[in-house]
This record gives structure tokens, sequence and C-alpha cells, in this order.
């Protein structure tokens, strides 16, 4: 009986450690199954390996989902295609009594590109948050829409500001007396030439403002243009005030009669203090010297103003003498010398120079004038 309980407690100790081991090996099994199907837990797959719901790859372009996604991205572009399109054919005028700032970007410390004066006008490029990007002429830039008129109120002063021009298509358009090929040429317009628009007769003519005068062009050579006043860019101002100050500068001051020794005696004066030196700032010392005689605060001669006391070293040092007497006195000196007395200046009423030393002026060679 002995062995027989030891028997029996043998073959159940083996029955559990097989159970055991059984168990354990279909566990393993399970969790190695689980790890074979499972998408996520392999990390080398990558986002490689996942397929856009959009575009699924290799899927036929015209499919239901594609179609409907171009046309989607399609109609978005058109859109805005459509919107910058009307943006471009909005007119905006300027509501101020003189002239308004156009910026860089909207914002008002931002630098300034240019202005928009009282009655100019242009097209809308883009408006945000109370700015609008205008373009006039060659003026492109943000302006403040609490100084612009938009819809019909900036087409009602469009009307009332703008005109009507005839512009040339013809290389040598006659401008005609009478609506008739026969009447008198009153001038020729040049391609790409505009004029004034008064009014189109319907048969064939148009009148137009020519010198103030009714003219007429005929209607086959011309087209026809609704013109409204363009705003000025920073570089376009800049360069109308230089050529403004140049005019200044080289307007001419009125002749002033002189003799033969007057004329030498500046002339040796100029070869003295501006010898070396580009013919208009040989102009520019004869200029000083009659602007001088005209000014009433120096001798009213060009004899007195040249030898005034402390004046003119050259002519207090017998500098001046001594060329006029020798008589070799160059002929650009004497043409300089001649355009003085005839009123031409390059440094317009000024009257003074020295050598250049720092001092604020007009620089002309080695000299400043003022």
């Amino acid at each position: 009986m002995e062995k027989v309980g030891k028997l029996s407690l043998v073959i159940a100790r083996l029955t559990i450690i097989s159970s055991l081991i059984l168990t354990t090996f279909v566990m393993c099994g399970l969790k190695a199954e689980a790890k074979a199907w499972s998408p996520y837990t392999d990390v080398s797959a990558g986002i490689s390996s996942i397929v856009s719901p959009v575009t699924p790859l290799g899927s036929d372009g015209n499919t239901d989902e594609i179609r409907a996604h171009k046309h989607s991205d399609k109609s978005s572009s058109s859109a805005s295609s459509a919107s910058s399109e009307n943006n471009e054919h909005a007119l905006v005028m300027a509501n101020v009594s003189r002239a308004m700032n156009v910026r860089e970007t909207p914002d008002e410390e931002s630098e300034k590109v240019g202005v928009l004066y009282k009655d100019c006008g242009g097209k809308v490029l883009e408006r945000r948050d109370g700015w609008t990007k205008i373009k006039s002429g060659d003026l492109i830039g943000w302006a403040k829409d609490e100084y612009l008129l938009f819809d019909e109120d900036a087409q009602s002063l469009a009307q009332d500001v703008g005109k009507q021009v005839v512009t040339s298509q013809s290389s040598a358009l006659n401008i005609r007396s009478d609506a008739s090929e026969e009447a008198e040429v009153l001038g020729v317009l040049g391609e790409k030439t505009f004029v004034d628009m008064i009014e189109d007769l319907g048969n064939g003519w148009i009148s137009v403002d020519y010198n103030d005068e009714t003219a007429y062009v005929q209607a086959d050579y011309v087209t026809k243009d609704f013109k409204i006043d363009h705003g000025e860019t920073m570089a376009a101002i800049k360069q109308r005030e230089a050529e403004k100050k140049k005019a200044a500068l080289t307007a001419n001051q009125g002749a002033v009669s002189a003799d033969a020794d007057e004329l030498k005696l500046l002339a040796a004066l100029i070869q003295c203090e501006a010898g070396n030196q580009p013919y208009e700032g040989r102009v520019a010392v004869g200029a000083v010297v009659m602007n001088r005689v005209k000014s009433g605060a120096y001798p009213n001669n060009i004899q007195g103003v040249i030898y005034a006391s402390g004046q003119f070293t050259p002519a207090l040092n017998g500098t001046v003498d001594r060329v006029y007497n020798s008589g070799n006195i160059y002929d650009m000196n004497y043409q300089a010398a001649q355009a003085a007395l005839n009123g031409e200046t390059t440094v317009g009423t000024a009257l003074h120079f020295r050598r250049c030393n720092g001092r604020e002026g007009q620089v002309i060679g080695a000299h400043v004038f003022w």
C-alpha cells in the first residue's frame, strides 16, 4: 500500500508539471500570434507604410473621391483669381483737401513710398484692416481708408474731375481746323500722343482741344480713354524737386550791357579764380560778379565789384591786372564771361563763393557757392 501511495503521488506530480508546461506553451504561442498581427507595434514600419486617405497610393485619378478633391482645389483657385481680378478693377479716389501719404505697408510708421493728391485716383489691389493697397500710375502702396472714396462715391468724383482723351495710333496724325480732309492742318500728333477730347461727332471725326482751340482728328486713327490724375512716387517727387532746383539755379537773371574792356576784365577775373575749373564753374564765378552788380548791396558796375575792398584776392594782389594787361586770356574764360553778361548762371542768385571747406552750398568743382 505504501508503494502504491508513493506511485500515485509521483503520477500526480507529473500530471501537474505536464499541465504547467502545456499552459506555458499555449500562452507563449498566443503572445507571439498577437505580436505578429499588430499593425502598430512594429516601429520599423514607419509613416511610409500608412496610405493617405485622400489620395490612395496607386488609385485611379478618375475615381469619384479624387475628382471631387481636384474640383475643390480648382474651384478655390478660380474664386481667388476672380476676387483678385475684381479688386484690380475697383476704382478708388483720394478724399483729401490737398494730399495724402501712401506707405510701403499698412502701418502709419511704415516708409512713405509716395503721395496721392486731391482728385487723384487709381485701382484697388487689396484691402486690409482699414487700409487699401492701391495702384495709381507708377505708385503702388497702402493708404488709409478714411482718406479714400470707393464704389459710387469714387465713380461720381472721377466723372467730375476726370477727362476724356484721344490718343493717336498713327505716327503722324493731322489735327485740322475743321472736320474735313480738306481743312487746314494746325498740327501733327505723334504716335501715343494724346489730347483732350471735346466730342465724338459720329461722322468719323472727333473734336479736340488743341492749344486752347477746337480742332478735329479722324476717329479711325485714335483711341478714346478716360483719364484721372495719378499719384507720385517719392522717386518722382525727388526728381521733380531736383529739376525745379536746377531750373532755378540756371534761370536767366537778365543781361547787362558791357563794353569790351569790362568783358575782358571779367574774363581775366574768371581765369584767375576758376581757370582750372569746369566751364560751369567759370560761368558761376562770372554770375556771382553779375549778381553783385544787380544786388544793390555792392557797386553797380563790374569794375567796382571786382576791385571792392576785401572781396576777390586776385584783384587785390594784382594778379587780375597782370592777366588783363598780358592779354593772355583763354577763349573759354571769355565765353564764360559773355554768358554771365547775357544773364546765364549755374548758381542762381548766389553772391559768394570760396574753396570747398565743408561749408554748405552748391558745390561746383573745387568751389562752393552760396
